[in-house]
C-alpha cells in the first residue's frame, strides 16, 4: 500500500551514470531488433512494403524507454541483458504497433511522429494497420522463440507472453487508448484521467519490468515487486508529459504531487532490490525531475 502522505524523496545513487548506461543498452536493444524484424540482410518480397515499414515504425528513432526497464529489471534480479533482449524486443515492438495505429486518421489523425511522416502517411493506411498487425503477432513470436530456445525458463516465457497479451489488450492499453478517445472534447476528471493513463501508458511499462523480471529469473516476490515498480513509474511519467505538453491546466496541482508521490514510491520499491537496481532508481529520480522542473520554467501560459 502506497504512503498516504508524501515522503521525502529516496536517496539516490547521484554517480550512476544513467545516460551512459541507457546508450549502451539501447545499442544492444537496436540491434536485437534489427535481428528479428523481418527484410533485414535476407533479401525477401515484400508486398505494399509491409516489411520495410515495419522497420520503419520500430528503428526510426524512439527512447527505447520500456525495453531500456526490461533489461534494468532482469538485471535488478540477477539475470543479464542476453537474457532479457527476447523480452525488450516483444516490448518494443507491441510499443511501437501501438503507435502506428494511433496515428491513423481514425484515432489521432497525426502526420508527423519523431520528426517523420507517420507509417500511413510514408506508406498508406493498408499497410500501416498491416505494419502494426504484424508487429503485435511478431512480439508473441519472439517470446515463443525464446522459450523454445531457453527449456530451462520456458514457464517464465509462457508467463511472460500471458502478462504482455493482458498488458496490451482491454484489460490494459488498448482498453486505455478506447477510454481515452471517449474523453476527447471533455475535461475529465483527475480520477478518469488516471484512469486512463493505468491502462493507455502505465500497463505497458509494468510489463516491461514484469518480462524483466520473469526473463532475469526472479521470484514471486520480485516479480511482483517490479510490478510495482512498472505501474507507479509509469503513471508518474505520464503526469509528467502531461505537465511538460500543458495538457489539463486545470488538474496542474494533482498531477504534479501524483508524479512526485508516485516517482518515490518506485524509487523506494527499486531500492530495496540493492545496488543490482541502480538504473531503475536513477530512472524514477529522473522522472520525478522532468514534473518537477515545470515549477521552475513557471506554469504555462
Amino acid at each position: 500500500m502506497r504512503d498516504s502522505g508524501q515522503a521525502a524523496a529516496p536517496k539516490s545513487d547521484s554517480a550512476f551514470d544513467l545516460e551512459g548506461y541507457l546508450a549502451r543498452v539501447r545499442a544492444r536493444i537496436d540491434a536485437a531488433l534489427g535481428e528479428r524484424l523481418p527484410g533485414g540482410a535476407a533479401a525477401v518480397s515484400d508486398p505494399l512494403h509491409l516489411h520495410e515499414a515495419m522497420r520503419q515504425a520500430v528503428l526510426a528513432g524512439g527512447k527505447r524507454l520500456r525495453p531500456c526497464l526490461t533489461v534494468a529489471a532482469a538485471e535488478a534480479v540477477g539475470g543479464t541483458i542476453e537474457h532479457a533482449l527476447g523480452a525488450a524486443c516483444a516490448v518494443e515492438m507491441i510499443h511501437s504497433y501501438s503507435l502506428v495505429h494511433d496515428d491513423l486518421p481514425a484515432m489521432d489523425d497525426d502526420d508527423l511522429r519523431r520528426g517523420q511522416p507517420t507509417c500511413h502517411k510514408r506508406y498508406g493506411e493498408a499497410t500501416a494497420i498491416l505494419a502494426g498487425d504484424a508487429l503485435l503477432t511478431l512480439a508473441f513470436q519472439v517470446l515463443a522463440d525464446e522459450a523454445l530456445a531457453r527449456p530451462e525458463a520456458q514457464r517464465a516465457f509462457v508467463r511472460a507472453a500471458a502478462e504482455l497479451a493482458r498488458a496490451a489488450g482491454r484489460a490494459g492499453m488498448v482498453g486505455g487508448q478506447a477510454l481515452d478517445m471517449s474523453l476527447k472534447d471533455t475535461e475529465p476528471t483527475f480520477e478518469l484521467l488516471e484512469s486512463c493513463h493505468l491502462g493507455k501508458t502505465a500497463a505497458l511499462f509494468s510489463a516491461a519490468t514484469v518480462l524483466g523480471a520473469l526473463a532475469g529469473g526472479g521470484d514471486d516476490e520480485q516479480v511482483e515487486l517490479l510490478r510495482r515498480f512498472g505501474v507507479d513509474i509509469g503513471l508518474a511519467f505520464q503526469h509528467a508529459d502531461d505537465l511538460r505538453d500543458a495538457e489539463f491546466v486545470s488538474h496542474r496541482e494533482r498531477a504534479l504531487e501524483r508524479a512526485v508521490e508516485l516517482s518515490r514510491s518506485a524509487a523506494r520499491a527499486a531500492q530495496t532490490l540493492g545496488d543490482a537496481a541502480a538504473p531503475l532508481a536513477a530512472l524514477a529520480a529522473l522522472v520525478e525531475r522532468r514534473a518537477t522542473e515545470v515549477l521552475d520554467r513557471g506554469a504555462p501560459a
